[in-house]
């Protein structure tokens, strides 16, 4: 069977680009099979394309080749790569940033350049493009990948994992009795926040369901929230309206109002000036 490809873009569907892309892999194979990730990437957001391909990407078959286009260097120097990670799954992408969280909570094997004058559409007016490299480049080189034309090798030349762009990813710790971390990414559609905190560090400092924790919410040193909150397994256990803090699906610690939106509410977002503390 033919590899699958996911693709995630933060192109939205307001105009052509992705029917673009995917007419480009048709042309390439009738046969691949193509599946949306997310088109809904915040505009620019590399790490948030970073977290999301990690968020999902072991619940594909093994060997789905990811196509990751938040591209805003499109058409510079930056690399244009396919990483093959240490569980067997392969990502087109920009190096931009977009692999941190692959290579640092999954592991990446291998990395090459994608080479190109093999490996990019030619014909049908795109050679003097330079901002559309999600269709010309990384969905041409990922379907012709994913066809079987070319061997993983054949992509181009493989460069050092030491070389991949990364951004820092904070580590969450406790203190003094609080657990400390930030907010690495939303819950778009409900309006929740989710931490780098693992559950294993609640459960080391004490914490349980059904607790009450002492929340402070820093933004740039700026205080946005603070207030007692319940901590629980699911929103059910919480009145709906009220703030509180649950377990997500990556057993990571997260905060959502029951059938609200935390963000809007109280102003709240993610990213790395995003903190906060957690305290019984």
């Amino acid at each position: 069977m033919k590899p699958i490809l996911v693709f995630q873009t933060d192109f939205t569907y307001k105009e052509g680009a992705v029917c673009a892309m995917y007419g480009v892999v048709k042309t390439v194979d009738r046969e691949l099979e193509i599946f949306d990730g997310s088109h809904e990437i915040p505009q620019y957001d590399i790490q948030s394309a970073s977290y999301r391909l990690f968020q999902s990407m072991r619940f594909w078959p093994e060997g789905t080749i990811f196509v990751s286009v938040v591209d805003p260097g499109v058409g510079t120097h930056r690399r244009a790569c396919v990483a093959k990670t240490v569980d067997g799954y392969y990502v087109v992408t920009p190096d931009n940033g977009a692999l941190t969280h692959l290579k640092k909570w999954v592991g990446i094997t291998e990395v090459r350049e994608i080479d190109e004058t093999k490996n990019r559409l030619r014909g049908k007016n795109t050679e003097g493009v330079s901002i559309f490299h999600g269709r010309d480049l990384f969905g041409y080189c990922a379907a012709k990948l994913a066809s079987g034309i070319i061997s993983y090798e054949e992509v181009g030349k493989a460069y050092s994992i030491s070389e991949i762009v990364e951004f820092t990813i904070p580590e969450p710790f406790i203190k003094a009795n609080k657990v400390c971390g930030n907010f690495e990414i939303s819950d778009p559609n409900f309006g929740n926040l989710w931490t780098n905190i693992p559950l294993s560090m609640f459960t080391e400092a004490g914490f349980n369901y059904g607790d009450y924790l002492n929340v402070k919410i820093n933004h740039q040193g700026k205080e946005m929230y603070k207030d007692k909150v319940l901590f629980h397994k699911s929103f059910g256990f919480a009145e709906k309206g009220a703030v509180m803090i649950y377990n997500n699906e990556l057993m990571k610690v997260a905060m959502a109002i029951t059938q609200g939106n935390l963000c809007e509410k109280y102003n709240l977002s993610f990213g790395l000036e995003w903190t906060v503390e957690f305290e019984k």
